[in-house]
């Protein structure tokens, strides 16, 4: 909207169509994206699949049901399709040969592949006009062939599971003999009441929720499965249990047993399916009979905030046991304010099941998940202190549950500098999955942040002395990360592994790397995707907050022609995403690379240089302090952080102060209306994507905030930009997915967002993508939004 114009006035190109970014942006846009790689288990071959980003607007006007939180295309009986997957080729490591996978039609419209354990099959959907087929190929022909017609249920759990002997595979498919979907009535016969009687639900203000019993009906029918074992070479089907709403099943260690969970009534309105009413359960392997029942548990929509429901959760198989179950049960009402001693225990009932099951041990903070050693009954529990934000991992023997173990990394969440990594697992050709493990050494592999960047790392670690040895190490001059060992070597054969290198003038590519030489064998050759900005310069550029001392970082960027010596000063693009810390010294780390290649996809932020800009992206926004009250100061804190780099390029020489763009999405564009409501002057325009502006409308807490509306009233109207939409004087651009599902973004955030900016008489531009969600996918929908960024930029910015 002109400035000039009546606030009332509508855009002049409101029904123009969609619009396109000058022709070079498009041309990069459009170029062929670098597939993304499945490898094998075996470590010998990679699945390479082909892909196109950014489909058409019709793939996402295809009609498709809101229910229970899913997005469910009726006419192909599978969940909303956003990507599409349109081909495969097969990549040996050992000698880098790539081959396509011949058999599939032109037309594909795949699913992602999934390996069998030896790597000898692979398997995968695709989508037709009438419903969801399953393929099977085979790795040493770089074939494949159809195994099932349109009848596969693709809704609520996985497709596929193989089966340990690469041979059967378990599937869902749509049951048999159902008739047409539910109808609604035409007239209807009352309204939709619903009741609370001294219940606190206190769910998130999730979306696309369930309505009406006509939307309970339109569920049970559209995601009722049936469970099958499928054998690949001959296509017989044994039919497992009865259709019922499958939500997810996993064989156990021995293939003898299924670990069931299934949805049932009664429904919830106020919360998505995966809270539903649900039974988990013991069936057998070759029958589908019920063995028994582990839980039955209600609707779980009275979980406090940042809890956990009552009842049995994480219902799992031990690893290294024939059929043995654990599971983790709260001891605090699942409620993290609780003062107690042990927040969680866990439970252990193995096989035949008829026993009552077993206390294991009790541990202090919130459990957050198991490592599984090579060792039965060896584990690595990580568990999770809500109040310092903090994770402790340990070493137990589960057979002797009363010795506490041993602690192996104790640190902040937020402590990226100290992160030891995630282990590297093995899978073995009986489909056991642990870390992997020569000894008491383990391997773990991480970003490796450093003050001066990342910098990948793998490093072998003992369980006993808890000394590291660092194997390999990316330089400061690229960006190579670990991804598996090659072959089946151990200790010190393992001196060979696959990586993915780059450099900001290389685009990823695969190559396996002798860690003995340094050398690397290249696997992959994928070209650069826009060649026309290979002297696109980036740099890690440092600063610091005034207001309380903390160091402040981002990654500059600067256009392919731009000479710092030149003394021309740039307009700046500021991207930022608040994010939460509980003490300076975490908030202050440096995160990210320089070194990795610049690739422009999507509606990124970094092809503003493509303009004329400089981009100062990811610049940190940290809100430091107690978990529980750090967005007392949220204002001060982004206003601080904001105001400093600001200041830092203009010192430098680089940004004209006057034509700064401050832009964020989600919560970066709850922050970009905050700067503008609360730093007047700063910022020559603002744009802001798919944000919530309006607090009271997520009373149950925001991002990290833990505090309801009724405990933080004047936090939550306060750090609403919507409250002060009267004190925004700079132009901003709100720009929102008309079919924004993601908890909180509400698209009538940003539409009373915008009448309220309209109605005190700001410069504002409200734009809604159709079909679009949280993300925008389309093709129409990515260039339309990059041309009206641009034209925001340059209008009142660029152009002062």
């Amino acid at each position: 909207m002109n400035s000039s114009q009546s606030s009332s006035s509508p855009a002049q190109d409101e029904n123009d169509g969609y619009r396109l970014p000058p022709p070079e942006v498009v041309e990069i846009l459009d170029a062929m994206p670098t597939p993304f790689a499945v490898l094998s288990p075996d470590r010998a071959a990679m699945l390479l699949v082909d892909y196109r980003p950014y489909p058409s607007i019709a793939l996402l006007a295809r009609p498709y049901l809101k229910l229970a939180g899913l997005r469910i295309d009726p006419t192909i009986h599978a969940t909303q399709r956003v990507t599409e997957y349109t081909g495969l080729s097969i990549l040996r490591v050992e000698d880098g040969t790539t081959t396509p996978i011949t058999g599939l039609p032109g037309d594909a419209r795949i699913g992602v592949p999934n390996w069998t354990i030896d790597g000898k099959r692979f398997a995968f959907t695709r989508d037709t006009e009438t419903g969801v087929e399953l393929w099977v190929g085979e790795a040493e022909a770089a074939s494949c062939r159809r195994l099932l017609g349109p009848i596969v249920a693709d809704i609520l759990a996985g497709p596929m599971l193989w089966l340990d002997d690469s041979r059967h595979l378990l599937v869902t498919l749509r049951p048999e003999g159902r008739g047409p979907a539910p109808a609604a009535a035409l007239v209807p016969v009352g309204p939709v009441v619903s009741e609370t009687v001294g219940k606190k639900t206190r769910a998130s203000t999730f979306q696309d929720l369930l309505a009406s019993p006509h939307d309970e009906d339109l569920f049970e029918y559209y995601a009722t499965s049936q469970l099958a074992r499928l054998d690949c070479e001959t296509g017989e089907i044994f039919l497992l249990g009865d259709p019922c709403l499958l939500l997810g099943t996993r064989t156990s260690p021995d293939e003898n047993h299924l670990l069931v969970t299934r949805l049932h009534r009664p429904f919830s309105y106020r919360v998505p399916y995966s809270y539903f009413a649900r039974r988990v359960e013991i069936w057998d392997g070759a029958t589908g009979a019920l063995v028994h029942t582990v839980a039955d548990l209600p609707v779980s929509d009275e979980v406090p905030q940042q809890g956990v429901p009552l009842g049995p959760r994480g219902v799992t198989w031990q690893e290294k046991k024939p059929a043995t179950l654990l599971w983790v049960e709260a001891l605090d009402g699942g409620d993290p304010l609780a003062k107690v001693t042990h927040r969680d225990r866990i439970w252990t009932l193995p096989a035949p099941f008829e026993g009552e099951p077993r206390e294991l041990l009790r541990i202090t903070h919130r459990f957050a998940g198991w490592d599984w050693l090579q060792t039965e009954d060896h584990v690595l529990l990580t568990e999770y202190d809500r109040d310092r934000r903090w994770r402790t991992t340990r070493r137990l023997n589960l057979s002797q549950p009363e010795d506490t173990g041993h602690v192996l990394f104790d640190l902040s969440v937020n402590d990226a500098y100290n992160d030891p990594g995630s282990p590297i697992y093995s899978i073995k050709p009986n489909g056991e999955r642990s870390i992997l493990q020569d000894g008491d050494l383990i391997y773990l592999s991480g970003r490796g942040a450093t003050p001066e960047g990342d910098r990948p790392f793998l490093d072998a670690f003992s369980l006993d002395t808890h000394a590291k040895e660092r194997l390999f190490e990316c330089d400061d001059a690229s960006y190579e990360s670990f991804i598996a060992f090659t072959g089946d070597g151990r200790g010190e054969e393992r001196k060979t592994f696959l990586v993915s290198f780059q450099t900001p003038a290389r685009p990823a590519n695969y190559f396996v790397h002798d860690r003995a030489t340094g050398l690397r064998r290249a696997l992959t050759h994928f070209p650069d995707p826009h060649p026309q900005l290979t002297g696109l310069k980036k740099e890690l550029f440092k600063y610091e907050r005034e207001l309380d001392g903390v160091p402040l970082s981002g990654t500059l960027y600067l256009p392919p022609d731009y000479d710092p010596s030149s003394g021309r000063r740039l307009p700046l693009l500021l991207w930022a995403y608040p994010e939460e810390y509980s003490d300076a010294a975490t908030a202050g780390q440096v995160r990210g690379s320089t070194q990795t290649f610049t690739r422009l996809a999507g509606t990124s932020p970094l092809w503003f240089v493509t303009q004329g800009y400089a981009v100062l992206n990811d610049a940190t926004m940290p809100v430091v302090g107690d978990p529980e009250t750090a967005n007392d100061t949220f204002v001060e804190q982004i206003v601080g952080a904001a105001k400093a780099a600001v200041d830092a390029l203009h010192a430098r020489g680089i940004i004209d102060p006057a034509r700064v763009v401050v832009a964020g999405h989600s919560y970066g564009a709850f922050m970009t209306a905050n700067l503008l409501a609360h730093a007047p002057g700063l910022f020559a325009a603002g744009i802001a994507r798919s944000g919530a502006y309006n607090r009271t409308l997520t009373p149950w807490g925001f991002q990290s905030e833990r505090r309801s509306f009724w405990e933080a009233t004047d936090i939550y109207i306060n750090l609403s930009p919507f409250t002060h939409a009267d004190k925004i004087k700079d132009p901003l651009l709100l720009i929102h997915g008309q079919a924004d599902n993601n908890p909180g973004t509400f698209t009538v955030q940003s539409e009373r967002m915008y009448q309220a900016l309209q109605g005190t008489g700001a410069t504002a531009r409200l734009v809604l993508l159709p079909h679009e969600s949280h993300g925008y996918r389309a093709r129409e929908s990515v260039l339309h939004v990059l041309a009206e960024m641009f034209d925001w930029a340059d209008k009142h910015a660029k152009g002062r």
